[in-house]
């Protein structure tokens, strides 16, 4: 009886010992067979390095400024009797805007104008007697003063008419209108806004490093929000000789070309203008770029054979220096040359020595001066 049962636990140990080395034996050669496999290639767009001609750009924030902008009102004050304007409307310098209740004005006029004509009289009589010396030339001299006096008051008073009649001081575009006939208007009341829209101004400021980089007649680009994706082309017209003590920046004043008024005063704008000369820089899409708490990397392709003997493309690991970006471009200071194949699209599945597919079926933005477009 021992016996059957130590021949029945020797079978059994042997039976269960077989099925243990069985799958031991199993997962031994699947992790092998796995680990000939290695790890599945990692699909990567990839664009290769090469050097680009950037000019250097300066960017600022300005306002827009009419070159002539007034608020239009009186020197004399009086009664509105006609506007002769309408608002928004273009108008050219000289253009009647109003006119004042100008009645007493004419009629004092006309007074003055009857004296003038009175001492011209006079004048013409007592000069001709003082031939004959019929009266005397001091009575000549106060006929001439009175004559002078009284052209003097008519000349006046033509002046005091004429500033009734309230006109454009240049030509521009009107703006809202603040008053209504009938209405008394007082020197220094507003009566209308007017603006010189073509061509404008564009204000904006600058470090002080850069005035070796700006001269007059440089060229700007000006861009505003109310516009995407349109641009202002224009020059800059004056450097202000003074820099601002607090902000050590300069004011510079560019006059930007506005046919279609689509620029106004108070505006906010983007300024862009270029400085320096023009240099060569390796140039790469920002997403080639990776950033880590160690610095810059980029993943660089190159050909490699694995244990099969099959040539594979690997991704190797590069840290790099970067410089300035334009649009979706960066510059590559050092780390990569000319010539090299970068990953640009899904490093992030990667570590060094990855196998790589390349498919730049896909590729990411790569334009060094993007336009917004409105959706």
């Amino acid at each position: 009886m021992r016996k059957r049962m130590l021949i029945m636990l020797i079978g059994l140990g042997i039976l269960f010992g077989g099925i243990f080395g069985y799958h031991s034996f199993k997962g031994y050669m699947t992790r092998k067979y796995m680990s000939s496999m290695g790890a599945p290639p990692v699909a990567v767009a990839t664009m290769t390095a090469k050097n680009e001609t950037w000019q250097s750009r300066t960017q600022a924030t300005g306002s827009v400024r009419a070159i002539r902008g007034v608020d239009v009102t009186t020197e004399i004050a009086g009664m509105i009797t006609s506007i002769e304007f309408k608002p928004g409307t273009q108008v050219k310098k000289g253009d009647l805007l109003v006119r004042l209740n100008d009645d007493t004005e004419i009629a004092q006029l006309e007074a003055l104008q009857a004296s003038e004509q009175l001492a011209q009289i006079n004048y013409d009589r007592d000069y001709a007697q003082l031939a004959f010396q019929a009266v005397s030339q001091s009575t000549v001299d106060a006929d001439i003063a009175n004559l002078k006096n009284l052209k003097a008051q008519v000349e006046q008073q033509k002046t005091i008419i004429e500033k009734k009649h309230i006109r454009a001081p240049f030509s521009g575009r009107l703006g809202i209108c603040y008053v209504n006939p009938g209405q008394y208007l007082n020197p220094g009341d507003k009566i209308v806004t007017l603006q010189t829209l073509d061509p404008i101004y564009v204000d904006f400021y600058l470090p002080q490093q850069t005035l070796v980089a700006v001269t007059k007649g440089q060229s700007i680009q000006a861009t505003s929000d109310t516009y995407p994706g349109k641009t202002f082309t224009g020059k800059v017209t004056t450097i202000n000789p003074l820099i601002d003590v607090t902000t050590r920046n300069v004011q510079m004043e560019a006059t930007v070309a506005n046919p279609k008024n689509e620029l106004i005063p108070g505006m906010f704008a983007n300024v862009e203008i270029t400085t320096g000369k023009p240099t060569p820089y390796l140039t790469l899409p920002k997403t080639a770029i990776a950033f880590n708490p160690y610095g810059e990397i980029a993943y660089t392709i190159q050909e490699q054979t694995d244990k099969s003997g099959k040539k594979v493309q690997t991704a190797h690991q590069t840290f790099v220096t970067v410089g300035q970006s334009r649009g979706d471009q960066i510059a590559v200071l050092s780390g990569l040359k000319e010539g090299d194949t970068v990953v640009v699209s899904g490093q992030h599945k990667l570590k060094n020595g990855s196998v790589v597919i390349i498919n730049n079926s896909t590729m990411p933005k790569n334009n060094p001066n993007p336009k917004t477009t409105d959706e």
